[in-house]
């Protein structure tokens, strides 16, 4: 029996491993580096050691350090988590050789299925070797881990080489192995998958489809269960293919087997030989707790002859600090408030205070909803999202509702192209025309009362806010009786809750402000100053950072003087384990080079210029 388990991972996995292992009495040790010393998972373990470093490869990567951290605990378990080390054998048998429990899947299996390209090989399908223009287009992907990174989608032969690198570079940041492979892409298929719990007696459970088309580099952004609109032959086959895949190796544990589908048919992708992100729509249909499964199965416990039964419908939604509009580049600061109405579950790795740094990956939370029905999950998960309360930086929170609310995902026609499709619109602002002034009437609250009250009106008070990248400035006026704006009536207003009435229809609107920050419901507004101090302008041509993060590589032969041409790749910066190219606006001269590789940079940062060719 297991009586102390450490969890090789951090985040949010991190914090879902150890509820379970509160419930099952289990101590727990979390692992920590130095970004994280005050990271919630740190904080909620009974014991944390810490991994000397920021970056994954000295820290989360380190197998050795993380082995001694369990031994020197007095842990007797090791839990994977997913990403980092979920899927190394190489760790798995080094946990093992302590004289620790792995709760995982053997490292031969892990061996066998970890590697995409091995996994294939292993299913009868052969990556291509020699790529032509009649391949095209192809998808580049590492060979180890998931997760959308080291993955790339090449349609024009000219790329490969320069994509092949890319990739080579961001599997090798994430996951300590820059192996990758090439096979051909499904355009605007379906990501279906079929979770599986396999124990040590030879019982394999088949546990439902799931349905993961709504991507985003790669990277899943919605996920439900069961998978909508499949034929129950091709349900039967893909829940067939992936026992099959579990025998082959001798499987235990939890694992997925993901397949791509179009046209009725179903492409075998990659055996994922951990714990997925996306578990939780599974655990809310069969009502169970894939954790405690892991564990018990590790402990020699048998699993009944057959699963229990599915009933009715889940859906999640990963919520990240990134702005959609902006090329989803992931977005760092203080994350003041996270909460989500009663109803649905919340998974998280952060707490109201928290600050997400650039080291790691975006994700702030899951949100899981279940019903009885895939209308009724879908409705649920939508409104929680509207209604959640999220101060801090920009998110994916309304890309999220109004994906959940697009015609094409309530009808169950979506694809994995969703959002190639779709993204301008679903990115384009929608603040509320109210909000501004009802910050400017909260902050106003009790400011009347600074002297005797005179019979003579009052100038009209000025407030400016930046709301959705444009400036607003709203006007009001303190009277005998209150605060007064035209065409609008105020109803009640103090420094947290503004009432208004236009039209004859009542609205509420709460307000928080931190700093020169403001939320009004879910609408985040910037106090600007009555008299702005003069910006630093910028020369035609510069290319600004647009997020924190370090730059890992600079294009061959680009050196100040070189000429570009429109579009073409300048370098590439790392944020939250995910790489962005920076690329020439124009075409040109590239003029100035301001940085090189391994410098961090911050927002706004001079990158370089390019001069445009008259």
């Amino acid at each position: 029996m297991i009586s102390t388990l450490l969890v090789a991972n951090r985040g949010e996995i991190a914090c879902r491993v150890f509820r379970t292992c509160r419930e099952l009495g289990i101590r727990t040790v979390a692992v920590h580096s130095d970004a994280d010393e005050n990271a919630l998972h740190a904080r909620v373990a009974d014991t944390a050691v810490r991994l000397p470093g920021v970056a994954p490869a000295d820290t989360y990567l380190r197998g050795d350090l993380i082995v001694k951290a369990a031994v020197a605990s007095g842990a007797d378990a090791v839990h994977p988590g997913y990403g980092f080390l979920s899927e190394n054998a190489g760790f798995a048998r080094a946990v093992l050789d302590a004289g620790l429990l792995w709760i995982g899947p053997s490292p031969d299996a892990i061996e066998a299925m970890a590697s995409k390209t091995r996994a294939k090989q292993l299913m009868g399908i052969e990556p291509l070797t020699k790529v032509t223009e009649a391949d095209l287009p192809v998808l580049v992907k590492a060979a180890a881990g998931g997760g959308g990174r080291g993955m790339r989608v090449v349609r024009h032969l000219a790329d490969l080489d320069a994509e092949l690198a890319a990739a080579r570079a961001e599997a090798a940041s994430a996951f300590g192995d820059g192996e990758v492979f090439v096979e051909p892409y499904v355009e605007n298929g379906r990501h279906v998958e079929v979770q599986i719990l396999a124990d040590t007696h030879g019982t394999v459970w088949p546990l439902g489809t799931r349905d993961c088309s709504l991507q985003r580099r790669h990277q899943k952004v919605v996920e439900e269960a069961p998978a909508p609109g499949l034929s129950e032959e091709l349900q039967e086959e893909v829940s067939a293919l992936a026992v099959r895949a579990a025998r082959a190796v001798d499987y235990v544990g939890a694992g997925t087997v993901e397949f791509l589908v179009a046209d009725g048919r179903a492409h075998f992708l990659e055996m994922n030989t951990r714990l997925q992100v996306e578990h939780p729509v599974t655990e809310a249909v069969f009502g169970l707790d894939l954790v405690a499964g892991q564990i018990r199965v590790a402990e020699g416990h048998p699993l009944e002859n057959t699963p229990p039964r599915a009933r009715g419908h889940a859906v999640e939604a990963r919520l990240y600090a990134e702005d959609p509009s902006r090329d989803w580049s992931p977005q760092t600061g203080r994350l003041h408030r996270l909460s989500v109405p009663e109803g649905v579950r919340l998974d998280t790795g952060y707490s109201d205070g928290d600050d997400i740094g650039v080291h790691y990956d975006p994700m702030l939370a899951k949100v899981v909803a279940h019903a009885p029905t895939r209308t009724e999950a879908v409705r649920k998960l939508a409104s929680a999202l509207e209604r959640a309360v999220i101060h801090g930086p920009v998110t994916n929170r309304d890309l999220l509702v109004r994906s959940l609310r697009h015609p094409e995902f309530t009808a169950a026609s979506m694809d994995t192209g969703f959002y190639d499709r779709h993204l301008p619109h679903l990115t384009e602002p929608s603040p509320d025309p109210h909000a501004p002034l009802a910050a400017a009437l909260a902050d106003a609250h009790g400011r009347s009362r600074f002297g005797g009250w005179r019979n003579v009106p009052s100038q009209p008070q000025t407030k400016r806010y930046a709301m959705a990248g444009e400036e607003h400035e709203v006007h009001y006026r303190h009277t005998r009786t209150g605060l007064e704006a035209d065409g609008v009536r105020v109803v009640h207003a103090d420094a947290h809750l503004v009432v208004l009435e236009a039209g004859g229809v009542r609205r509420k609107f709460e307000v928080a402000r931190y700093g020169d920050q403001v939320y009004v419901n879910s609408t985040a507004l910037t106090i600007l100053p009555r008299f702005p101090d003069p910006t630093t302008q910028h020369a035609p041509g510069s290319l600004l950072a647009p997020m924190p993060g370090t730059v890992v590589r600079v294009a061959d032969g680009v050196t100040a003087g070189t000429p570009v041409k429109a579009g073409a790749p300048l370098l590439w910066l790392e944020a939250m384990k995910m790489q962005h190219k920076i690329t020439a606006p124009v075409t040109g001269t590239l003029s100035e080079l301001c940085v090189a590789p391994g410098q961090q940079v911050e927002p706004g940062a001079l990158l370089a210029v390019v001069t445009e060719t008259s």
